[in-house]
């Protein structure tokens, strides 16, 4: 059983910045595609960042945040900076068996079948 625990949310004002923790019970090198989701109170949950042999991003957090990994520590890691109030949410990280089209991994939630049960954001302004 994968079991994924986030940590290293919390409050802070526009501007600021956070990073999120995501210890892995897995060995993340192994072909598992990576993932950071959120969700806004009323919204579908939504991708933020996924890597796999490289990181990739939605355009909203592009150049602000970066995901990252160390494999020794079996953690992904979700670097935000210059944070907005439109980035708060409740953070999930998660994980599937990759390649999952191809050779890629894609930001979608319904194909990641690990998750952990989160992390909250609140970005004031």
């Amino acid at each position: 059983q994968v079991q994924l625990v986030e940590s290293g949310g919390g409050s802070v004002q526009a501007g600021g910045s956070l990073r999120l923790s995501c210890a892995a019970s897995i060995d993340i090198r192994s072909g598992y595609c990576m993932g950071w989701f959120r969700q806004a109170p009323g919204k579908e949950r939504g991708g933020v960042a996924l890597i796999y042999r490289s990181g990739a991003y939605v355009d909203s957090v592009k150049g602000r945040f970066t995901i990252s990994q160390d494999n020794a520590k079996h953690t992904l890691y979700l670097q935000m900076n210059s944070l907005k109030p439109e980035d708060t949410g409740k953070y999930f990280c998660a994980a599937d068996r990759g390649p999952q089209f191809g050779n890629l991994c894609v930001l979608s939630n319904l194909l990641y079948d690990y998750w952990g049960q989160g992390t909250q954001v609140t970005v004031s302004s």
